[in-house]
């Protein structure tokens, strides 16, 4: 069904109305790995310190601070080599007055031990001069023991990491509401978790529509155009934080669209249409879901029940002017239909749908980032009545902005070329260089 037909409807008012009506998605435990780009809905405290024991950070020799105090390269102290602690020992040897240990990064310290000598400051155990490696321990298993050359002290726990110097146990490892990047996931790893409860990144399908557009590598008849909007809503739904499916092209018959619809409820948290909104006699979108059949339904919807809705609205906006909203499917899935022109349907979604994905990831800022700038060039007309988004390139430098091509609709080139978009109000017609005007900052 369509509610106010004829009522214009200001940006603020549809977006509003979208988000009013989502939640955040449920939460659910989710294995590291696939739990990247999630949001993170428990606060995780460290189950042990890490590190959790002292270790080298060198490779080298474990030390006594008195034995190499005096060290130089003309009278170097001489150490008895007491063993080797590989990364991974379970068994160390203790290091007593004129001793030393091989030890190598992230081996733990032994007991006695006060510093780390680096390799380079020593002989290697060679007895020649300084050393740049260590040989290999399966070449040369002698260098375990023997004597070693320091030809320079270090100081008091130098080159050692201090058990808890990263983080120590019962610390907030990350805070409900992170979004899990690889550094998080490595640090959820460090601390011995293997699975951790989030909400899942929404899982957001695009269906394009019209029989004019054809598949890019495909060859274009007369007539015909390449299907741009689904590639770019995707491609904009996963940079968004979501999971994204594109659906090719489907062609304007309204039992083709509502039957391709049907099959990606399954999957879909949010499916997004773009064409066959506005006015026209092949505007199959607007035919389709203006009034709902029972087949996307469950049982109770077909018996009476509320069979879900998709309004059609007009906005005080350009490009974007006709836009949809609704909840459909078993789940109450929702639907957002844009525009078909990309331009219109990319701008769409930045007000739109990547607020609707943000709400349903539970994650801040649902809105992107709004400053204030000066309008490079004048802007001769913009109409009445209708909140304008221009195309522009922000210079967070100098705190301008600069409308990069037309006002049309169609025009992909400039969109390209684009890192913002420059809001003119409805009650302002034209601007001149050098006015303030707000910026939606895109990158």
């Amino acid at each position: 069904m369509s509610h106010g037909a004829e009522r214009v409807w200001s940006v603020t008012e549809h977006l509003d109305s979208i988000l009013g009506q989502l939640a955040p998605l449920e939460a659910i435990e989710l294995q590291l790995l696939d739990a990247q780009g999630c949001v993170l809905v428990e606060d995780v405290t460290v189950p042990v310190a890490l590190p959790p024991f002292d270790n080298s950070s060198m490779d080298g020799y474990a030390v006594r601070v008195a034995d190499t105090r005096a060290a130089s390269p003309d009278h170097p102290a001489v150490l008895e080599v007491v063993g080797d602690i590989a990364a991974g020992s379970g068994e160390l040897p203790a290091v007593g007055p004129g001793q030393a240990a091989r030890i190598m990064t992230g081996a733990p310290l032994p007991p006695g031990a006060e510093a780390v000598v680096p390799v380079e400051w020593t002989d290697g155990g060679t007895g020649g001069g300084p050393a740049t490696t260590m040989t290999a321990h399966s070449l040369d298993p002698a260098g375990a023991g023997g004597e070693v050359r320091v030809h320079r002290g270090p100081s008091p726990g130098q080159y050692i990491r201090s058990r808890g110097s990263d983080v120590t146990a019962g610390e907030l490892a990350l805070a409900a509401g992170t979004v899990l990047g690889p550094p998080q996931i490595a640090l959820l790893a460090a601390v011995g978790r293997a699975s951790v409860t989030v909400r899942p990144r929404p899982r957001v399908v695009v269906v394009s529509t019209g029989s004019e557009l054809a598949q890019p590598g495909d060859s274009l008849r007369p007539g015909g155009i390449y299907d741009s909007n689904s590639f770019a809503l995707t491609a904009a739904a996963r940079a968004a934080g979501a999971i994204a499916y594109r659906v090719g092209a489907v062609v304007d018959e309204v039992e083709t669209l509502r039957a391709t619809i049907e099959d990606q409820l399954v999957r879909a948290d949010i499916i997004v249409t773009t064409g066959g909104v506005s006015v026209g006699a092949y505007d199959v979108v607007k035919e389709a879901l203006s009034s709902l059949g029972g087949a996307m339904y469950g049982a109770e919807d077909q018996n009476g029940g509320d069979n879900g809705y998709v309004e059609f609205r007009k906005l005080a906006m350009q490009p974007g002017k006709p836009q949809g909203f609704g909840r459909i499917g078993p789940s109450r899935t929702p639907l957002l239909a844009l525009p078909g022109n990309p331009v219109s349907a990319y701008v769409s979604f930045e007000l739109f749908v990547r607020p609707a994905i943000r709400t349903l990831m539970g994650v801040g800022p649902v809105h992107r980032e709004v400053v204030r700038a000066a309008c490079v060039t004048a802007v001769d007309s913009s109409p009445e009545g209708r909140r304008q988004f221009l195309r522009g390139r922000y210079d967070r430098t100098s705190r301008s902005v600069t409308p990069v091509g037309g006002a049309g609709s169609h025009l992909v080139a400039a969109l390209a070329n684009a890192d913002a978009l420059i809001v003119v109000p409805e009650e302002v017609t034209s601007l001149e260089a050098g006015a303030e005007v707000d910026v939606i900052v895109l990158d």
